[in-house]
């Protein structure tokens, strides 16, 4: 999977009808929600606002708008698109201003995936990696047996507290989660405990 580090437009017209693309980063609903409001206050006398999004790498929700075109001609293939980059956390919305000319369902399917494609490759796609988060206690005798489940696991700390044990937050790739987990249950008696947070990315 990968995540958007910038927004991008692009604008063109087909058979009158001109199509203008946003792609922008997006971590909520909410987010998006405000961003829509900016776009369309920006273009409000625009035919249609029409969106898809992929948000929350951990836990995929996906969502399409048509905004009033034939179903499936619009909001669809912005998502193929993001889809197809595996993009993430990531939105499109493309408005589009009629120019009197009925472009037919292949013919939107196109210009709407096309202007979804334009936007993408505009940006900069970074690959993000799906891991565990896991809370470990341990007392400072035991630094080297944690050093070396770091190592074998490819863990990394996420954060770190040093009181009278050290406790770390470490990133676990979703991969080694179950063998990890085996692993630190066999250490318990060595006083080194732990607890699976969430699922997250990096």
């Amino acid at each position: 999977m990968n995540k958007v580090t910038r927004s991008t437009t692009d604008s063109f017209r087909e058979t009158g009808s001109k199509f203008i693309g946003h792609l922008f980063p997006v971590e909520s609903r909410k987010e998006f929600e405000n961003r829509l409001a900016e776009i369309k206050s920006r273009y409000p006398d625009a035919t249609h606002h029409c969106y898809a999004w992929r948000i929350d790498p951990a836990n995929l929700e996906e969502f399409i708008q048509d905004d009033g075109e034939p179903g499936g001609t619009a909001g669809l293939p912005i998502l193929n698109q993001l889809k197809s980059n595996e993009a993430v956390n990531a939105a499109i919305v493309v408005v589009r201003y009629y120019g009197g000319t009925n472009l037919g369902k292949s013919g939107l399917i196109q210009a709407y995936g096309r202007s979804a494609e334009e936007c993408l490759k505009k940006t900069k796609l970074v690959p993000i990696t799906l891991v565990w988060q896991v809370e470990v206690s341990y007392p400072y005798s035991e630094e080297n047996s944690i050093d070396q489940l770091m190592h074998r696991f490819n863990l990394t700390e996420a954060s770190s507290t040093y009181a009278e044990k050290v406790t770390l937050i470490l990133n676990c790739p979703e991969q080694n989660q179950k063998e990890l987990e085996e692993n630190l249950e066999q250490l318990e008696h060595r006083n080194i405990h732990f607890r699976m947070l969430n699922k997250s990315f990096v």
